[in-house]
Parts: structure tokens; sequence; C-alpha cells
């Protein structure tokens, strides 16, 4: 199945204190389960740089990853930036041919 990064920018007013993002990424887990199926994530990782969040999912279908990322958008008040991954193995393999 096709994978995905998504990586999300919090915006500052996304929440006043650090103690209220909990609550935050659950509201935005959510609504991503209810409204994207078909997405499958496979890991989010804390990032600490030019972007907060890196999002690993599997998608058969963009379209679904692009509806995700605008949930993150409007829920989680954040900029997002979706962008295709290859498995390091697959891409090796990929450039042989």
């Amino acid at each position: 199945m096709p994978m995905f990064a998504i990586l999300s920018t919090l915006s500052a007013d996304a929440f006043r204190d650090p103690k209220e993002f909990p609550k935050l990424a659950t509201t935005v887990a959510s609504k991503l389960k209810s409204r994207c199926p078909g997405v499958k994530w496979q890991s989010s990782f804390a990032l600490m740089g030019q972007y907060d969040v890196l999002d690993l999912v599997e998608a058969e279908d963009p379209e679904e990853v692009a509806r995700a990322a605008m949930i993150i958008r409007a829920f989680g008040h954040a900029t997002t930036q979706i962008m295709p991954a290859v498995p390091w193995d697959r891409f090796v393999k990929m450039m042989k041919k």
C-alpha cells in the first residue's frame, strides 16, 4: 500500500497551555478515524524543527490522505504538507531497473 508522510506545524493559537495538547490530539485522532477509514496510521513523531509532527500513513487513495491533511488543518489548527514516501529497500530496487 502506498505510504505518505504528513508534516504538520501547529499554529501559535492551537492551544494556550501545553497541557491542552493531549485533548487536541485526541479530538483530531477521533475525527480522522471516523472520516478517513482508508488511511492507516503507521506511526507519529513529535519533531523539534520546522515541523511539529510527522505522521506516516498508508492509503490506496491519495485523495483520502488529502482529506486527512485538511482535517488536521481544521481541527488541529495546523498547516500540513503531504509527501509520498517510498520504503528505502523498494526505492533501491527501483533504481536498479
